[in-house]
């Protein structure tokens, strides 16, 4: 297998004065499948226009490496087509001409962290082998399960004063924020989110309320006066295990807790991890503010917009919000995997030990559901509630999400695993087992957000008695449509926080 690599990966592997684990991973997955790495002549190019002479002469060595394609590919009559007219400049260029080695075959995957790079390669149609480093290694480690080498990942509640200071995982945020020591050491006694791996950081997330009174002279255009939720610090290293998403629904979770009108972060785009961050809180409905004034640098300013609204078309934006504008269904899951798919959801009857967020599907706000429901009219913006298999008794419905996508149709099994990816429950075994179990009826997928764990289970029997389900043999077997006023029935039995509905 030959990969492809872009010169911003490369940069960021071999410059002497970044820190980036993820870099490392992505680089030890590639060796330990034996991938090929390979540099394109443009990348080597674009290095020797470095003006250091010595940082040439370093980065010369460290190309050997690599594999060198030694040729560049005739340019092909579709990309030429394609990208001439929305090539501008020098780097759409040498972008245009990497794309150009993965359609003429001489590559079989790129991976880069260029926007635009992707833009091209879903109108050339090779968007499913163009990849991020975050893409990489959820496609490389759901398709070898075996050389999965973590432990258990949770996100937990701890003191700033519990943690190391000295741990590598924040020499970056020293780096970019001078005196970050000593406000550190103030935070003692407050709280942080973290996630550990051996004792050493791969997230940390704090936030902070504002009521409106901070000054907010340094952040250009101005804060009007409203109640806000800071995200203080945020930073994600590992990737694969959608440990960013994870976080995100803390914050939100938090948001809706403290009744806050805006979200905003501040956050430097020096290196990919930053930018990567930067894209993942864009999909979640963050917007460019402006600037704010950190030391002699800038940081970029994103804010959300948290008032009660709800977009159907693309439900990301304004999540967790829900929207009962849509068909509302009621949808089995069975107990075994229920929980595994939808943490938050889980029972009392459970241990939570056995549920820690070690599997990437675990941590996702974003999910696949597999179905074989004669009912498949679902659309953006519909709402999911999810019942949990068990009987009369022990059947419950445990949660609420959004309907993002519904997709049929789909051509065969390689295209079924990979819509699925690292966001269904199910391994690649039993995804082929789906998709083979009965040819005349193959399955389809639902993309869903997981919004909102119900704080009172209802079960089976109170369907009935509220006369949501006729009785024990109507139980839902498929996607079920129920009506609006049986969702207002769920939502006052099982207590749910309505200030997330958007009626």
């Amino acid at each position: 297998m030959k990969v492809l690599l872009d010169t911003n990966i490369v940069i960021h592997r071999e410059a002497g004065n970044v820190v980036n684990p993820d870099i490392g991973i992505l680089f030890k997955w590639l060796d330990d499948l034996h991938y090929q790495k390979c540099v394109h002549p443009v990348t080597v190019e674009e290095i020797n226009k470095h003006k250091d002479p010595k940082t040439v002469a370093t980065f010369n060595i460290k190309l050997g490496n690599y594999h060198q394609l030694k040729t560049k590919a005739p340019i092909n009559h579709t990309v030429q087509q394609v990208c001439s007219k929305i090539d501008n400049d020098k780097n759409d260029l040498s972008d245009t001409t990497l794309l150009n080695e993965l359609v003429n075959n001489r590559v079989d995957i790129l991976i880069s962290e260029d926007k635009q790079i992707f833009h091209k390669a879903l109108l050339l149609g090779v968007c499913d082998r163009v990849f991020t480093i975050d893409s990489f290694l959820e496609k490389v480690t759901v398709e070898n399960p075996k050389l999965q080498n973590y432990k258990v990942l949770s996100v937990k509640q701890e003191h700033f004063g519990n943690l190391n200071l000295a741990d590598e995982f924040f020499s970056t945020l020293k780096q970019d924020y001078p005196g970050f020591d000593k406000w550190f050491n103030r935070k003692a006694d407050e709280i942080a989110y973290v996630c550990k791996q051996d004792n050493k950081l791969l997230a940390f997330l704090y936030l902070k309320i504002e009521r409106g009174t901070e000054d907010y002279s340094d952040i250009i255009p101005a804060f009007s006066k409203k109640k806000r939720l800071k995200i203080g610090t945020f930073k994600v290293d590992y990737n694969g295990f959608k440990l960013g998403e994870r976080f995100l629904k803390i914050i939100f979770d938090n948001a809706i807790q403290a009744k806050t009108e805006e979200i905003y972060v501040t956050i430097f785009n020096k290196r990919l991890e930053q930018q990567r961050l930067i894209a993942l809180l864009e999909t979640y409905g963050f917007v460019f503010h402006g600037h704010k004034k950190s030391g002699s640098n800038e940081e970029l300013v994103y804010v959300r917009n948290f008032s009660k609204k709800a977009n159907r078309d693309v439900p990301k934006v304004t999540f967790p919000y829900i929207s009962t504008k849509g068909s509302i269904f009621i949808v089995p899951i069975y107990p075994e995997y229920h929980t595994n798919l939808l943490p938050d959801s889980i029972l009392k009857t459970e241990f939570p030990a056995d549920y820690v967020e070690n599997e990437p599907f675990r941590n996702a706000i974003s999910k696949v559901y597999i179905s074989r429901s004669i009912e498949r009219n679902l659309e953006s913006g519909d709402m999911i509630a999810f019942y949990r298999t068990g009987g009369l008794y022990k059947g419950v419905v445990t949660t609420l999400g959004i309907v993002e996508s519904v997709i049929t149709n789909i051509k065969d099994e390689h295209e079924f695993i990979h819509l699925c990816g690292k966001r269904s429950v199910f391994s690649i075994q039993e995804l082929l087992e789906h998709w083979n179990y009965k040819r005349n009826n193959r399955p389809f997928i639902v993309n869903f957000l997981y919004a909102y764990s119900f704080p009172k289970r209802i079960t089976l029997n109170d369907l009935i008695n509220l006369k949501i389900i006729p009785n024990v043999n109507s139980a839902p077997r498929g996607f079920a449509k129920i009506s609006f006023d049986d969702f207002k029935l769920i939502v006052r039995e099982t207590k749910t926080d309505e200030s997330i509905i958007v009626y």
